[in-house]
């Protein structure tokens, strides 16, 4: 039986899609995004976290651990990484839900079980499932299992992806998906590099290649002051998405600094501090120019700022 590593599963989610769906999160992402809201998506493994904010200093994960890798320092907890063997014994034993271990293995049944829970929400919302990360495709056997386990049950499908894989995983994703929600985050290939780790010419080739097979697409653009939201590269995506059929419409995914926190959990570095999500007028400016090349703008899924 097919099985994958899943990170979460949100139920009720109300923007990775149409009407209320279940998104079920992915583990393990090909880009190493700078501003990344999830960055216990990135890797493939499993990993442990502590949320400090609800630690009580009952010092019992301190006492239980086997290989002596916790530790406080007086004001924290600590998590020693190349001693945890993730036994997960400190977070089976945490009453305060201050430990956990992110991402479980799941088999298609144990998923498909959780999302049949909510099938009456999609029937009456016109919603259904969304499969996200990290990025879905880079489990691609999983993910396709899942994919056809959906249309069998008859469960609308959605893929939110970052783009970057090998297009014979696209292609068969896409003969199974009713929608792509397809991040464009720079245009400019140094710069994506820079920011992500990887260029993007697969993931233009990709968002061409399904774009032209009619593939459902809405393309998901995240600005980001001073970083990705120059006149230039805004002028280079409207000039792509408006020659590619259909066009895509496109949806502004406005940078917030919500998933901050989670690098403190990871005990990893922010490395973009100073960032701070784009003002009113800004995002207005975007809209205008994305709109002025014909395509049809949404800030969040709502219309923002044009008539």
């Amino acid at each position: 039986m097919t099985t994958g590593l899943v990170f979460d599963i949100k139920k009720f989610a109300l923007h990775d899609g149409p009407g209320l769906r279940t998104t079920v999160f992915l583990k393990g992402c090909p880009l190493a995004c700078a501003i990344c809201h999830n960055p216990e998506s990135q890797s493939s493994a499993p990993e442990i976290w502590v949320r400090h904010e609800r630690c009580v200093h009952c010092y019992t994960c301190l006492e239980i651990c086997p290989e002596k890798a916790v530790s406080f320092d007086g004001e924290r907890i600590g998590i020693d990484r190349g001693r945890c063997t993730l036994c997960g014994e400190c977070a089976r034993l945490c009453t305060a839900g201050a430990i956990e271990i992110v991402g479980r293995e799941m088999s298609v049944a144990e998923v498909m079980t959780e999302l049949e829970k909510d099938a009456v929400f999609y029937d009456e919302s016109g919603g259904g499932v969304t499969f996200s990360g990290g990025e879905p495709l880079a489990q691609p056997a999983f993910l396709l299992d899942l994919l056809a386990a959906c249309r069998e049950r008859g469960f609308h499908a959605v893929v939110d992806t970052c783009g970057h894989a090998p297009p014979d995983v696209v292609a068969a994703a896409a003969e199974l998906t009713d929608l792509f929600l397809f991040d464009l985050k720079f245009m400019d290939p140094a710069r994506h590099a820079e920011y992500t780790g990887v260029g993007n010419e697969l993931i233009l080739a990709n968002l061409r290649s399904l774009a032209h097979g009619g593939a459902g697409l809405i393309v998901r653009y995240p600005p980001i002051p001073g970083v990705n939201d120059d006149e230039t590269d805004l002028r280079s995506m409207g000039a792509l998405l408006s020659a590619l059929p259909g066009p895509p419409p496109v949806d502004l995914l406005p940078y917030h600094r919500i998933g901050t926190t989670k690098y403190d959990r990871l005990e990893r570095d922010y490395l973009l501090p100073d960032l701070e999500p784009p003002p009113p007028e800004r995002l207005e400016w975007i809209v205008d120019i994305l709109s002025g090349c014909g395509l049809e703008v949404t800030v969040r899924g709502e219309k923002y700022g044009v008539e």
